[in-house]
């Protein structure tokens, strides 16, 4: 498993040693901790009141179903492409663009199938993204004075 993003070991995350009001803040703040040899682990980050806003970035239809899904497709075409490529080098470049105009087809309808199903819920496109209020920064209590030595008087009160 990778060490990035992986979800942490327990629920305890500290005691409070900074908050500010947006996530870089809190980055640069954990950076100053890793840097004055505060050990990674014993830190986190802690987004209070946290929301998700959802943006619309545009309508859906069959037609935008079929260009994405034809965007896809080229890729697949091309995976299986490059396969048969790589098994027997000296195949004509027609079956080559067979393949990928095959994937383009394959995709358009798997992503027409698709929109055809979900169109009645959702006939829009959208990205969602987490947002909170505040972050804390928390540090375990085996590493708190030191946390509270490296940060000295920059350390910021909790963000009512």
């Amino acid at each position: 498993m990778s060490m990035l993003n992986r979800p942490a070991s327990g629920t305890d995350t500290g005691e409070i040693v900074a908050s500010m009001r947006d996530y870089e803040s809190a980055q640069k703040t954990v950076s100053k901790l890793i840097a004055g040899e505060v050990p990674a682990r014993d830190i986190a980050i802690v987004g209070q009141s946290v929301r998700t806003v959802e943006r619309v970035t545009g309508k859906l239809g069959y037609a935008a179903a079929a260009r994405s899904g034809a965007i896809n497709g080229v890729l697949i075409g091309l995976f299986l492409a490059a396969i048969l490529v790589l098994g027997n080098p000296e195949v004509p470049i027609q079956l080559f663009l067979g393949f990928v105009l095959i994937g383009v087809a394959v995709g358009m309808l798997l992503s027409l199938v698709t929109y055809a199903i979900v169109r009645r819920r959702r006939d829009f496109a959208s990205v969602t993204q987490f947002a909170a209020d505040h972050y804390e920064v928390t540090v375990l209590s085996t590493s708190l004075g030191k946390a509270r030595q490296v940060l000295g008087a920059n350390n910021v009160a909790p963000v009512q």
